[in-house]
């Protein structure tokens, strides 16, 4: 870790295990402690950034990180009791959630993962649906700035333009106690490659999961190592 820094940390894949659904994770019993050590001795210079929403966040670490990013930097809270900021971003059409819902109930085992500004369309458990609903989805945002396609952990999202994790970070560190910190953003997908970016281009680091730590459990390790 170099000096003086702080650690911005994606959730899914990168501190917890990826699971069929989000909602069958599960927060390994000595994760939430090894976190708030870190915090502490960071100097609360610890956030999550996720793509989930922040409410989904505080269930799994109640109380945990100084700052969290939700919705990929749509929605941000930077202290424990701060309030959440939201980014200006255009509403999904209900027309186009209809649809969306329609198609994933032809696949058994697909979920549809709505979102304030977005949805996620998952096929973990229904792998032959992934071209389908890239397909369905890359058609109907044609000609449709507002929101983009990015591609998850077997699964399809349509969020708004503009917002991303590097969105994130550049926000998070522009607030005590976080600023002036040397950030290091560890991730594992797609959607982490913005949050790495925009730390080293601020003289930090992006660390990928799978070239550094191999999987989940390889960070949790190394974070319980940078306690002391």
């Amino acid at each position: 870790m170099p000096e003086h820094a702080c650690l911005l940390l994606d959730l899914d894949g990168t501190l917890i295990d990826i699971a069929p659904t989000p909602d069958s994770v599960v927060v390994p019993p000595d994760l939430p402690g090894v976190l708030v050590a870190l915090r502490e001795q960071l100097g609360g210079g610890l956030a999550v950034i996720s793509g989930r929403p922040i409410a989904q966040i505080d269930a799994l670490l109640p109380g945990v990180p100084m700052a969290v990013a939700g919705e990929h930097g749509y929605a941000v809270r930077h202290s424990l009791d701060g309030s959440v900021e939201c980014a200006a971003a255009e509403p999904i059409s209900a027309d186009f959630l209809d649809a969306a819902a329609a198609l994933v109930a032809r696949y058994p085992g697909a979920l549809l993962e709505r979102k304030a500004r977005g949805f996620v369309l998952h096929y973990r458990l229904a792998p032959e649906a992934g071209p389908v609903f890239e397909a369905f989805l890359r058609e109907r945002l044609s000609g449709w700035p507002a929101h983009r396609l990015a591609s998850a952990h077997m699964a399809w999202e349509v969020k708004p333009s503009g917002i991303d994790k590097g969105r994130a970070v550049r926000e998070i560190l522009a607030r005590a106690p976080f600023a002036g910190r040397v950030p290091v953003f560890v991730g594992d997908d797609v959607t982490d490659e913005d949050g790495m970016e925009v730390a080293r281009a601020m003289g930090g680091m992006g660390l990928r999961v799978q070239e550094h730590f191999g999987d989940a459990r390889g960070v949790r390790a190394w974070l319980a190592g940078l306690v002391r």
